[in-house]
């Protein structure tokens, strides 16, 4: 049977390094707050006249068909993970389609939010075990400084996120009992209020959607209801890593790596706590990078290979948990 096996992954952030203590001039925050709090101490902001959603895209999808040894010409469809594409629409595959000078191939965005990239993995997993692709570029990629509140009002998600993109090649096998073991994804809409950023939606009114009638823009920044958001990661994570593990007969101690969704370093460690695995088992980077949403998971898988933490026949079981609310999981053999 035709499995899908990740033959190359890639990351690219920016050069701009914000501190802490950088926010701590823009509002009132200090280093120790911020990572008390989540464990950041820093993260990359994106230089508007050097970076995009698509050419961040780009590099590191080049530095994953490097690894696979690869061309672009190989690339046969393309899956997109963004919440912050670059245009309204179209949609940002189309557009790194453009910058890897591909024509006419597919392109299909995913608009998961922290869960995007598993959810992107799974799709393109089921394209390839139906025969219809051989080689599918994955990608999970983000630009959220350009909409943070960068003030005081809005420091509880200000300090959170940062800016950054991942790509992972997928490519069909038939060998036996390696790749892609399955995929895990869920949803609940009853609580999409909890974390989400209202506009520019399409069901307002005419006369409310009118720039001179847009004078509070709060609507265009992040809502998150902190609270709510820990206490339902943390049963969901834990859930669908169980999902995945009993999908598989395999228990947590067989794991070799665990890179979940990088939410927050508490998130994380409560995990880790709950499931009794060591820290060598599992790999956080949001220290250096902050949330970047759907392109977490994706630069820390590639981060984690490059450091040589994934070594072949490794199980790796990737988790998230984000807006939506929505939480998944994969369990690779590597």
């Amino acid at each position: 049977m035709t499995s899908s096996r990740i033959t190359g992954i890639g990351h690219y952030v920016p050069e701009n390094i914000v501190t802490n203590d950088d926010l701590s001039k823009l509002m009132d925050t200090t280093d120790e707050w911020i990572v008390e709090r989540t464990g950041i101490h820093q993260r990359r902001f994106l230089d508007p006249e050097k970076d995009t959603v698509a050419n961040m895209s780009a590099k590191a999808t080049h530095m994953a068909l490097e690894r696979a040894n690869l061309k672009v010409e190989d690339i046969e469809f393309i899956v997109f993970a963004t919440i912050t594409p670059d245009y309204f629409f179209p949609g940002s595959g189309v557009l790194l389609q453009r910058e890897l000078g591909l024509e006419g191939i597919g392109a299909l965005d995913i608009r998961n939010a922290c869960s995007g990239f598993i959810y992107a993995l799974s799709v393109a997993d089921q394209f390839i075990k139906t025969g219809m692709y051989k080689t599918i570029l994955v990608i999970g990629a983000e630009i959220q400084s350009t909409a943070l509140d960068l003030t005081t009002r809005g420091r509880g998600t200000a300090v959170i996120f940062g800016d950054g993109a991942g790509a992972a090649i997928l490519q069909a096998s038939e060998e036996n009992g390696a790749g892609v073991l399955s995929t895990h994804l869920h949803s609940d809409g009853r609580y999409a209020e909890e974390l989400y950023v209202k506009d520019p939606g399409s069901s307002r009114p005419h006369a409310e959607r009118q720039a001179e009638q847009i004078l509070d823009t709060s609507s265009f920044k992040v809502h998150m209801n902190g609270n709510a958001v820990f206490k339902h990661a943390v049963v969901k994570f834990s859930e669908v890593i169980h999902e995945a593990l009993n999908a598989n007969d395999v228990e947590v101690e067989d794991i070799d790596l665990l890179i979940p969704h990088q939410a927050n370093l508490r998130i994380s460690k409560f995990l880790q706590s709950s499931l009794k695995l060591p820290d060598e088992k599992v790999y956080n980077n949001i220290m250096k990078y902050g949330n970047t949403t759907a392109a977490s998971i994706p630069i820390a898988l590639s981060e984690a290979w490059d450091e040589g933490k994934i070594k072949a026949n490794h199980l790796v079981c990737l988790a998230a948990f984000g807006s939506g609310f929505t939480w998944a999981s994969a369990l690779i053999k590597w």
